[in-house]
């Protein structure tokens, strides 16, 4: 049996590495790019300084902010329309993962017939994907999706009426500009957030079911660097840079490892996000102990190789450190202020089928270590109130 495993990004990192975009522009032979931001990155001024090294390098470019925090159809047809009347020729994706999943959308549908839906990735889409895209480089300003190194786009549509992924390699982006001093301004609870995200990405992609060593490789090392600096980048993020620029490749991380798959945390994250309205990484870190717990047995030494990448003794037997993995992911959100459950975050017991029949329809839970039926979602949702 063959397996697949390719990492292609060209990746800068580093405290003002954002100055090197013009440079990766011209490496991309671009003259004139579609700059796509939200209201936040605006708002952050973070646009403003991304505008500023451009224009010191004497570029044109088209700023694009007219996407929404989860990104719809819409804002796609509007980016669509923002490059073709701006006469540009490549697309820079600024912000978290809104922007960024907006931004491949758009290159996406650039240069490929409608509808959208046609690229679903749970639809074979894939095979309809080219080539045929505008040069992209993106740029997160939150270290938690890691969109900026990911072949998905996530984006709610019209036809399907929910949020749907568009896959494809083509979808990559040429560059990713890794810099922590975009980050500083973020407010602990989102620091905190997008932090479980990248965790959960990382540790689900470890015990999820395909055979993907390099993705293996990935997620421990990114296991270790959320264990060791997201509480220093809530704590202190405006001023402990590396803790910063750390929490920026763990996302990055996470994102490569999860090509290998995801897992029932994130089928339950994304129901939790369309039917309560909570943010994702929140929703992440308010499930993952229990769906750890519910996939001991069949990946316990893989949950064994989690715990010492989150900082338990090695010389644990395999027993022990796979059942420390649920305590020592409580402690971390805990610590960095995520306490509590569903229950006390908005979620509401009417909700509960709805939120069973999201996780069911979202194709990433099965590559869960363990299969889960309505009932498994339902008692995870009850274990995690």
């Amino acid at each position: 049996m063959s397996h697949l495993m390719s990492f292609p990004t060209r990746v800068l990192f580093g405290a003002g590495c954002v100055r090197e975009l013009p440079a990766e522009l011209e490496n991309v032979g671009a003259k004139r790019p579609l700059v796509v931001v939200d209201r936040g990155v605006v708002g952050a001024g973070i646009a403003r300084t991304v505008a500023q090294v451009l224009e010191s390098a004497g570029a044109r470019f088209q700023v694009f902010e007219r996407v929404d925090s989860n990104p719809v159809e819409k804002n796609v047809w509007e980016g669509v329309e923002a490059y073709r009347s701006a006469g540009c020729d490549a697309i820079v994706g600024l912000g978290g993962g809104s922007p960024l999943d907006a931004a491949k959308a758009i290159a996406l549908m650039t240069h490929h017939p409608p509808p959208i839906s046609r690229y679903d990735e749970t639809q074979g889409g894939e095979q309809h994907v080219t080539a045929h895209l505008p040069p992209l480089v993106a740029i997160p300003t939150t270290a938690g999706t890691g969109s900026e190194v990911a072949r998905t786009s996530v984006i709610l549509l019209d036809d399907t009426r929910r949020k749907t992924t568009l896959f494809s390699p083509h979808l990559l982006a040429k560059a990713a500009l890794l810099d922590p001093e975009l980050t500083q301004g973020l407010p602990p609870f989102i620091t905190a957030a997008t932090g479980m995200d990248a965790l959960a990405h990382n540790l689900e992609s470890y015990i999820a079911l395909r055979n993907h060593p390099f993705a293996d490789a990935m997620a421990l090392g990114g296991t270790a660097r959320v264990a060791r600096f997201l509480r220093r980048a809530v704590k202190d993020g405006q001023n402990d840079l590396q803790a910063r620029e750390e929490m920026l490749l763990a996302s990055s991380m996470g994102a490569i490892a999860m090509q290998k798959g995801l897992g029932a945390a994130h089928s339950l994250a994304q129901a939790l996000t369309a039917v309560a309205g909570m943010h994702h990484g929140h929703a992440n870190a308010l499930v993952l102990p229990a769906v750890l717990a519910f996939n001991r047995d069949q990946a316990q030494e893989r949950l064994a190789d989690l715990a010492v990448a989150l900082g338990f003794d090695a010389r644990a037997s395999a027993v022990e450190r796979a059942a420390a993995v649920v305590e020592l992911v409580r402690g971390l959100k805990e610590d960095i202020g995520l306490s509590g459950g569903l229950s006390q975050h908005g979620v509401r017991e009417e909700m509960i089928p709805a939120l069973v029949g999201k996780a069911l329809e979202d194709a990433r839970h099965q590559t869960n270590p363990r299969p889960c039926g309505a009932d498994d979602f339902r008692a995870l949702i009850r274990q995690s109130w």
